[in-house]
């Protein structure tokens, strides 16, 4: 059964993102895309969506996952964890402040729920039931976050130069930068928090039934 969610998972991940792939590269709707653009400037924009990069990283992990249920090792597991957090902060974001701004039908409506809430849903649900536990160490959390704190100063910096940034809160043209400060820092705050929940539980909770405790490898 492990093996089997984790399979779910990487596949749902996997055509998610190749879906929404091919939707871009038709020029079907997507958020913050309010004029055409050339195809290299769309795969650009794909691959800078955090969402995007979350669910690439879920998939990855997951496939490993299927590979070897009690995949180890330090640049894994924070691995795994970058993508575990990633994914949890997407879904919350885009339920409370990205839905409401959507008008998506048709197969954009179905690429955008994949991503932005079944894939997380699975992922969350199958690190909660099938671990493998034991792979959060605090030393991790840092490390974790390098990636969402690059991906903000990426952004940040592309859309100075550029003007197109693929989340509205982003969007230091319309709102400027005191604002989009402040919206920094709470994402900062929400990756911290679900970092910092994810170790405590990951001590917490039982092993996977018919499993002893996992124990963590070092590479």
């Amino acid at each position: 059964m492990t093996r089997a969610w984790h399979g779910l998972v990487a596949a749902v991940a996997t055509f998610a993102l190749v879906f929404q792939l091919v939707l871009i590269v038709r020029g079907e709707s997507v958020l913050n895309q309010l004029e055409p653009a050339s195809m290299t400037e769309r795969l650009v924009r794909f691959v800078s969506y955090f969402t995007v990069l979350s669910n690439a990283l879920i998939a990855y992990a997951s496939a490993t996952l299927t590979r070897d249920p009690q995949r180890s090792g330090r640049v894994w597991n924070v691995v795994r964890l970058s993508g575990i957090v990633g994914i949890t902060v997407t879904g919350i974001i885009h339920w409370f402040f990205l839905r409401p701004l959507l008008d998506l039908e048709g197969s954009s409506y179905v690429a955008d729920k994949l991503l932005h809430v079944v894939v997380p849903l699975l992922a969350v649900i199958g690190w909660v039931v099938f671990g493998p536990r034991g792979r959060v160490q605090a030393s991790d959390l840092l490390p974790s976050l390098i990636y969402p704190i690059v991906w903000l100063a990426y952004t940040l910096i592309r859309g100075a130069i550029t003007g197109w940034y693929p989340y509205p809160f982003l969007d230091a043209d319309d709102q400027g930068y005191g604002l989009v400060t402040v919206n920094c820092l709470g994402i900062t705050a929400l990756l911290l928090g679900v970092s910092a929940i994810a170790w405590y539980a990951d001590r917490r909770l039982p092993a996977p039934a018919g499993r002893v405790a996992d124990h963590p490898l070092v590479e």
